[in-house]
């Protein structure tokens, strides 16, 4: 198996990190990947924010905190009470996924650079998870007014981010992979 087809295999979500930034050296790879996404008829339509600054990690934290309590779904509020919560896990590195709304494909386009990063991150053995919960983020008069702080372009929409950082903790074994759902015809 090459090396490509062994790191779609392995990578797993990784949800304790360092306190220790990755380099520049290594964003920049992973922004890179994600720029190289495919995207339909090739629109590029994303625009990717990485927030590394603790201040505006903090800020989004306890905006997220606040939504999950009154969200009044009971495994939202359950995880916002926990003492050290985190939506991102303590991550250093945040990076919001937001493609042009009037684009052919924006989700798509958007989940397919995030699926570049996870994959370029765990090449370089940098831990990373899918954060979809900073989606009702945006959605809210706090989240609104974070998207002007995290220069968000306005005719965007948040697709979703990804948090990233070294592991620091065991690596997840794979759930086994569900049956019955390949069909193939010939």
């Amino acid at each position: 198996m090459g090396e490509t087809l062994k790191d779609l295999v392995t990578r797993r979500s990784i949800r304790s990190y360092k306190p220790e930034q990755i380099t520049e050296s290594e964003l920049n790879t992973i922004i890179e990947a994600g720029q190289f996404a495919p995207s339909a008829r090739n629109e590029q339509p994303w625009h990717f924010t990485v927030v590394q600054n603790k201040e505006i990690l903090g800020k989004i934290n306890e905006i997220i905190k606040e939504i999950f309590l009154n969200s009044g779904i009971d495994t939202y509020v359950e995880r916002a009470k926990i003492k050290n919560f985190s939506p991102f896990y303590h991550a250093p590195t945040l990076i919001i996924v937001s493609a042009v709304e009037k684009s052919i494909a924006p989700h798509q386009d958007g989940a397919l650079a995030l699926g570049n990063f996870f994959l370029a991150a765990h090449a370089l053995n940098i831990g990373s998870v899918w954060i979809h919960s900073l989606r009702s983020l945006f959605d809210s008069k706090e989240g609104k007014e974070l998207n002007k702080v995290l220069n968000i372009p306005e005719d965007h929409i948040i697709i979703g981010s990804g948090a990233f950082g070294y592991n620091a903790g065991s690596i997840p074994v794979a759930a086994p992979r569900k049956e019955n759902t390949v069909t193939i015809i010939k």
